[in-house]
Formats: C-alpha cells, sequence, structure tokens
C-alpha cells in the first residue's frame, strides 16, 4: 500500500509539472529544460520550470520560443504579482514610459493565485508574451520589447536570483 501511495503522489507530482496541452496547442516539439524553486525569508513562493521548443533552444535556450511555468505554492493576490513585476522590469531597465502602457496589460494577464494553481507564460522572441492560468489563456501582450523585458526577470544574468536562473537555464541530461 505505501509503495503505491508513493507511485500515486510521484506521477501527481510529474503531471503537475506537465506543460499543459492547452499550451502546447498540439506542438510535440517542447521540451523541460530546467526547473527550481522560488523562496523568499525561507517561504516558497513557486516553483519554475522552463520549457523550450525546437533546435535552436540547444544553443540559447533564453532565445528560443519558450515558456516558463510557474507552480504556486501560496495564495498571491494579482496586485502584488503586477507591482513585482513591473518593479522588477524597471530595474532590468524598461522606462516609466513603457510601464505605464504595461500595467494594465500585466493586470489583465496575472490573476489571483490560490496554491496550487499554474500561470504559463509563453515567449514568442520578437513578437510577444501569451499567457496562461489553469491552462486557459487570459491574453496576449503584442510587444516583444515587454516579452523581453518580461522573461529577463528569470533569464537575465542580471535576475534577483541567479540560483533560481542557473537551475532553469541548466542543460538537460540527454
Amino acid at each position: 500500500m505505501r509503495t503505491l501511495l508513493t507511485i500515486l503522489a510521484f506521477l501527481a507530482s510529474a503531471a503537475a509539472h506537465a506543460l499543459p496541452d492547452s499550451v502546447r496547442n498540439g506542438d510535440p516539439d517542447w521540451r523541460q529544460w530546467g526547473s527550481g524553486e522560488m523562496s523568499w525569508l525561507g517561504f516558497s513562493l513557486y516553483r519554475a520550470t522552463f520549457w523550450v521548443r525546437g533546435d535552436a533552444a540547444a544553443s540559447s535556450p533564453e532565445n528560443a520560443p519558450s515558456a516558463l511555468q510557474l507552480d504556486y505554492r501560496r495564495d498571491i493576490a494579482s496586485d502584488r504579482l503586477v507591482a513585482t513585476s513591473i518593479d522588477e522590469m524597471r530595474r532590468l531597465g524598461a522606462s516609466e514610459a513603457q510601464l505605464q502602457r504595461w500595467r494594465p496589460e500585466l493586470q489583465k494577464v496575472l490573476p489571483d493565485v490560490r496554491e496550487g494553481d499554474s500561470i504559463v507564460g509563453l515567449h514568442h522572441p520578437g513578437r510577444s508574451a501569451s499567457f496562461y492560468h489553469r491552462g486557459r489563456q487570459t491574453g496576449e501582450v503584442p510587444d516583444a520589447e515587454f516579452a523581453r523585458l518580461f522573461f529577463a526577470i528569470w533569464l537575465d544574468p542580471r535576475t534577483r536570483n541567479p540560483e533560481l536562473r542557473s537551475a532553469l537555464l541548466r542543460r538537460p541530461e540527454r
């Protein structure tokens, strides 16, 4: 019985880290690249998993079509997610004019999250970013600079959490 429960727990954990079918859009070329925990003051906030699509990922995964999946470990209000994103994008070089334009977009695509929820952001380099919550699309921001700076929060060398960045960009074993 204990073995059965262990197997079920493992399968549930693996399923939680699978890129949702609605995000894959029938494309089998997505693969998990890396993942790690985001904590603050010793509290786990979310597990981040970085997904890449296609062959371009082998040389430069942060510039390939990619997805960042955040599996939340606690409840966080939309306002907090938006404010933190704006602060980090400002720190990474966004202008105040850009941030004013992007705030309402972020408010549309980043909902309140509950423990166990996932948000997935899809980065379409040079084009846009689209967002999913609980497997359903919450919106798209058709601005290449927004997409670049939003994903830079986790993937830029200047990120606040270099350990998480390293875990996300760690090349998977083949």
